[in-house]
């Protein structure tokens, strides 16, 4: 038996889209993450780009279980002394970009490097139901049906 490395010419990329609309923000990226990596193909490859496309609409009614929504901070530093800046996660999702909670949060599930970069370009989060990926007939996937855990009423 011989292990299986794919090639750059066996990879068949997907496309999947998800409503994101009442389902637990942790879970969810979870499950986008596993599919930005490939790892739900029997054909993962550690070392290559062999995951699908993920398309994610109303990324601003995501839910965030217990008090997480009013007590989760999320910092960034300026580069300037005493620059530490911080903003809770309801604030964001409130604000102009609700999207970027869920996307940090795959952001930081995919390994870091070059890889990982490349495999985060194949995550489109739009905070409404619109996307302009149609033209490729993307699958829908129901994730709350996955587990009852995944969606929350707020």
């Amino acid at each position: 038996m011989k292990t299986y490395s794919a090639k750059a010419g066996d990879i068949e990329k997907s496309w999947i889209l998800i409503d994101a609309a009442g389902l637990v923000v942790g879970r969810l990226a979870a499950l986008i993450a596993s599919r930005l990596r490939g790892k739900h193909k029997p054909t993962f490859t550690p070392h290559m780009d062999c995951g699908d496309n993920i398309v994610v609409v109303n990324a601003d009614k995501v839910v965030l279980s217990g008090n997480k929504r009013a007590d989760k901070v999320y910092y960034w530093h300026t580069g300037y002394p005493g620059g530490i800046k911080s903003r809770t996660a309801e604030k964001i999702l409130d604000g102009k970009h609700p999207e970027r909670v869920l996307h940090k949060a795959v952001e930081r599930m995919l390994p870091r490097g070059p890889l990982g970069r490349r495999q985060l370009k194949n995550l489109r989060v739009y905070a409404g139901a619109e996307h302009p990926h149609t033209a490729q007939e993307p699958t829908t996937v129901d994730v709350a049906a996955l587990n009852s855990k995944n969606a929350r009423s707020a």
